[in-house]
């Protein structure tokens, strides 16, 4: 049935309850004089804001052909839904020692349906995204799909494009190396990134020359110039250039980092074996080291602070003033009552030097301490390091150009993730990102889901991986090496974890602990499966010449309509395993109920379901006969 056909009758549909535009309702309400003639009056509205409205001066931005339109591809509604892939997918329900069911998810098709489709649940829910997308480069072929022509403009309701307007567009669009072109790609993908950020979260951006100063305006358009975080500087390993084409050798790239909005919070990093050795002294507490508690450097007379200059008692009972070497009086790097509070906290050490003259330090200790990431990242792993991982797990075949490193990958999730968030990389490519939050996650004790959007990119007949996914019975795509991956590295994983579990029973006597065997042996083990997704064509309307409408269905089985469900209502994790109520047609999590198939299922099953829950209805699958008219008030449709 059509979706007007429902709502003719009196049933809900999922959303269309309300196509209010809040934002319209609200100028309505408090600035009506920003609305003239049912259009906004803009120069009105920037008298509103405070903003300048002489538009003789442009104002400062990134402008590209094609931006409109790429907004517009923002807003349009995908044409995809998902088809569980029960053979590519690893551990979806199963039980065992160490694992009880995945949450991590792989949508294999173009990322822009797959964030369409994600918006709907995790709007407001990642806490970390990483992307690498595909570099500007005069050598790509671009391999995503986005439509930029007058049949998509009419489509997006830009059909008051000029004939010149489309005439530049079709050149930037289809001229290699065309800045135009790639930004018009990213924009809607940013859009879409921005709405999936909770609101602490943070995207990671790896990017080259070729286009980090066009992405970097682009960012501040899409997340705010004030949620620019950093740019970092990340030393790969592999120079490239010079020699001819350049006269300076590259080594370096970049990772754009913003932020949803102002609650961002960073973690630390652990100290490595070199930066820990600066910890050179050690009492009853542990190891330490000692800085000065007077200022030394910038802003450091008494002068620039002085609540910051006042006596301190040394251990002989002398009197000792913030003095400098040059004689002139400065201060301490904090007030006395914070001196006080790091005196009983065993935090301040006094020495003689040279002149029998009395030093005071704070101690810094080791133990727990982390370090602050900075912008400039060269002991990471470099790209030949990801290369040799992938090699390995697949028995030495190079499968995937350019893999990044997990060591690098790593970084980020220990600084922008807490053990139970959600990490989105839309870009998936070999599927690094999956690979280090499961790695991570064996490292820490956490439980980071990870969803992974992958394009099915064909493989060159004349590369190793084609190869590989003939003989391996995998479709010669990019994504089938991205699962692969997550397999072997799985796989890899969990014997590492059941040999570490047996040496740790070995070592435990369970008489000794607080938990029993049985308690320890239940516990929760790693995560290392994953729903596979594939994306197809929605079913579809169509109206023939005679006016006869009818529905183009697609090859998609209940369960995979009862997940499309859940994705569309946005209630339940897509990544929970429903259960069957009755087989083909009803399913539920917790107390919400998915129906699909509804004319095989009887007027009982519907009152059972009614009674004990939210019940939402497959309209692609339903018909308007008795039984559902009569439950018009207690179920939602969903198209």
């Amino acid at each position: 049935m059509a979706e007007q056909d429902f709502i003719k009758a009196g049933f809900t549909v999922v959303g269309t309850e309300n196509n209010e535009n809040k934002l319209l309702s609200f100028l309505k309400e408090n600035y009506p004089n920003v609305i003239r003639d049912t259009e906004i009056n803009l120069e009105e509205l920037k008298t509103v804001l405070g903003l300048p409205i002489d538009e003789k001066v442009n104002g400062y931005g990134l402008n590209f052909v094609g931006r409109n339109f790429a907004r517009a591809k923002y807003a349009q509604k995908t044409e995809k839904e998902l088809r569980l892939n029960n053979t590519l997918s690893k551990n979806i329900d199963i039980s065992t020692s160490l694992n009880a069911g995945t949450e991590n998810l792989v949508l294999k098709g173009d990322n822009l349906d797959s964030l369409k489709i994600l918006k709907n649940h995790y709007s407001g829910k990642i806490k970390c995204i990483y992307i690498d997308p595909p570099y500007n480069t005069a050598g790509d072929e671009f391999v995503y799909p986005d439509k930029f022509d007058k049949e998509e403009a009419e489509v997006l309701g830009l059909a008051n494009l000029s004939e010149s307007d489309f005439a530049r567009m079709d050149f930037s669009f289809k001229t290699k190396k065309s800045h135009n072109g790639w930004l018009a790609f990213m924009y809607p993908r940013l859009l879409l990134a921005r709405d999936l950020l909770n609101k602490d979260g943070v995207i990671f951006i790896s990017i080259d020359d070729n286009e980090q100063a066009n992405l970097k305006l682009l960012c501040d358009d899409v997340f705010g110039e004030e949620n620019f975080v950093a740019q970092i500087t990340r030393a790969t390993g592999t120079p490239t250039g010079g020699g001819g084409a350049k006269p300076i050798v590259n080594e370096m790239d970049y990772l754009l980092v913003y932020s949803k909005s102002a609650n961002l919070k960073f973690s630390g990093t652990p100290m490595t074996e070199e930066e820990s050795a600066i910890y050179d002294k050690e009492d009853e507490n542990g190891i330490y080291l000692i800085r000065p508690l007077r200022r030394t450097g910038g802003e450091d007379r008494r002068e620039d602070r002085p609540t910051m200059f006042y006596p301190l008692i040394a251990p002989d009972g002398t009197e000792v003033y913030p003095i400098a070497p040059a004689g002139y009086e400065s201060r301490w790097i904090c007030g006395k009552e914070k001196f006080d509070e790091l005196n009983n906290s065993n935090l301040i050490e006094w020495k003689k030097n040279g002149n029998n003259e009395w030093n005071v330090y704070q101690k810094f200790y080791l133990e727990g301490r982390l370090k602050q990431p900075g912008n400039l990242w060269v002991k990471v792993e470099g790209n030949k390091k990801a290369t040799r991982d992938v090699r390995d797990l697949f028995d030495g075949i190079k499968v995937f150009e350019f893999p990044k490193p997990i060591g690098f990958i790593s970084k980020i999730l220990q600084i922008a993730t807490d053990k139970n968030d959600i990490v989105l990389d839309f870009f998936a490519g070999s599927g690094t990102t999956g690979h280090a939050v499961m790695q991570l996650n064996a490292e820490d004790g956490g439980n980071r889901k990870f969803i992974l959007c992958q394009i099915d990119e064909p493989i060159k007949e004349d590369k190793p991986a084609y190869k590989f996914c003939v003989q391996n019975n995998l479709p010669p795509v990019i994504s089938s090496i991205t699962i692969e991956r997550l397999k072997r590295a799985g796989e890899k994983m969990a014997k590492e974890e059941t040999e570490k579990k047996k040496k740790k029973e070995g070592e435990l006597n369970f008489d000794m602990v607080a938990e029993s065997k049985a308690v320890y042996n239940s516990k929760k083990g790693l995560d290392l499966g994953f729903k596979v997704f594939d994306s197809i064509v929605a079913p579809q309307l169509k109206v023939d010449e005679t006016g006869q409408i009818s529905i183009t269905e697609n090859d998609v089985d209940a369960l995979s309509r009862i997940y499309n469900m859940i994705f569309t209502v946005g209630l339940d994790e897509p990544s929970q395993v429903p259960e069957e109520v009755v087989k083909d047609c009803i399913y539920k999590i917790g107390n919400n109920y998915y129906i699909t198939n509804s004319e095989k299922i009887t007027s009982d099953d519907y009152a059972n379901a009614i009674k004990n829950g939210k019940v939402f209805i497959d309209g692609w699958t339903a018909s308007l006969n008795g039984t559902l008219q009569n439950y018009k008030e207690d179920v939602k449709i969903v198209f």
